[in-house]
């Protein structure tokens, strides 16, 4: 349900913001508020470790709850402007990263390592089926009964989804002491957790693949879809939906492919050929001029990054110890820090450079420095050591 209610806020905000400024600087501002609390994830990561995950997902779910009523209210009353978008993003960006730091620890923490890249696979197709629903029911409400309808909806979505996460476990992986010793403190394992990243090589070069494939590639799958459908398909915001639908069904596919696969040997493997193969899809789709050949490229990049990204969060996991295992996925998405920053920087290139030839930079960049970072660790991401 959070997933239907997010996908659904960022379509209908995304084209309103668009449509109301009639600036892709404005749209990548936007973008890039949903994701600044990546910084906040390691220490959010670390702290579901000690409180438990539930703790944490009832309290991030009810935020989202308020804050999406702010913007019913103000939409249903004729007072919502493009600043009070701005700012219910950035306060709901804070926390947003850590939601999927939280799910993936729960997977992590209940699922055996034989059944992991199963388990990544079959969550990721909640999301994905969430993204095509969230996608096309959201333009649909949007199209016909104006924003304020639509966002009861997502406000509605986010109520329930607070009530379901009350009956996830409460199970404290790395539980505080009573004594309250400094060296219990969430400062001090967060502190422990970085250094382990930093000095487990697996580790480190997945981190800085997911950044390099964040900072490139979705700020053009994730961020920039709005003015793609407007300025260069011209279609309305119900062929928006088509083109974020198609994402979602491609990515729906690849996670079902990870869930029938079973991969069990070199997932990192795996994922680096993807994230190449992912870099390679951005190029060409710098070169595509029309609706339907944007939707058949995406279908396939969603696909492919499907494969890229379960194979990443499977290897995290798999050689993460259990102690840090939250706060390695917190510090995954500090990774997610590459999207607003690509995202910022793709608005100022499209702007100077024009939109196909900073889609196809942003591409070539990330291909080259993603076969550097391969390189530089290949002994240990291939042996996953």
């Amino acid at each position: 349900m959070t997933s239907w209610a997010f996908e659904m806020e960022i379509l209908i905000l995304g084209w309103y913001v668009i449509v109301e400024t009639q600036s892709v600087l404005s749209l990548t501002l936007f973008a890039s508020l949903q994701w600044l609390g990546t910084l906040l994830a390691p220490y959010l990561g670390a702290l579901g470790d000690r409180l438990s995950r539930r703790t944490l997902l009832c309290s991030l779910r009810l935020i989202y709850l308020v804050l999406s009523l702010a913007l019913m209210t103000l939409a249903l009353t004729q007072s919502l402007e493009p600043m009070h978008v701005y700012v219910v993003s950035l306060l709901a960006g804070l926390v947003r990263p850590s939601d999927l730091v939280m799910r993936n620890g729960l997977i992590g923490d209940t699922i055996s390592d034989s059944k992991l890249m199963s388990a990544m696979g079959l969550s990721r197709t909640t999301m994905d089926t969430a993204r095509i629903i969230g996608a096309l029911f959201g333009a649909g409400l949007f199209s016909l009964f104006g924003l304020g309808v639509a966002y009861i909806m997502v406000s509605l979505f986010y109520a329930i989804s607070f009530l379901l996460t009350l009956g996830v476990s409460g199970i404290k992986t790395n539980p505080v002491g009573l004594n309250g010793k400094i060296q219990n403190s969430v400062f001090f394992n967060l502190k422990q957790g970085l250094i382990y990243v930093w000095r487990t090589p697996t580790l480190l070069a997945a981190m800085w693949l997911a950044f390099l494939v964040n900072l490139t590639v979705f700020p053009v799958s994730h961020g920039i879809l709005p003015y793609v459908a407007k300025s260069i398909y011209q279609v309305d915001e119900s062929g928006l939906s088509h083109l974020v639908a198609s994402y979602a069904f491609g990515a729906l596919l690849g996670s079902i492919t990870m869930v029938l696969i079973k991969l069990k040997k070199n997932p990192a493997r795996f994922m680096i050929i993807n994230i190449f193969l992912m870099h390679l899809l951005i190029i060409v789709f710098a070169h595509i001029e029309t609706k339907l050949c944007g939707q058949i490229l995406l279908f396939f990049s969603g696909y492919i990054q499907s494969l890229a990204m379960i194979s990443l969060v499977v290897t995290l996991l798999s050689v993460a110890s259990e102690k840090f295992r939250g706060l390695v996925m917190g510090v995954r998405m500090m990774a997610v820090y590459g999207l607003p920053l690509g995202l910022m920087f793709s608005g100022y290139l499209i702007e100077y450079l024009g939109y196909g030839w900073s889609v196809m930079l942003y591409g070539v960049i990330g291909l080259i420095l993603s076969a550097l970072v391969s390189f530089k660790w290949r002994n240990y991401i291939l042996g996953e050591r």
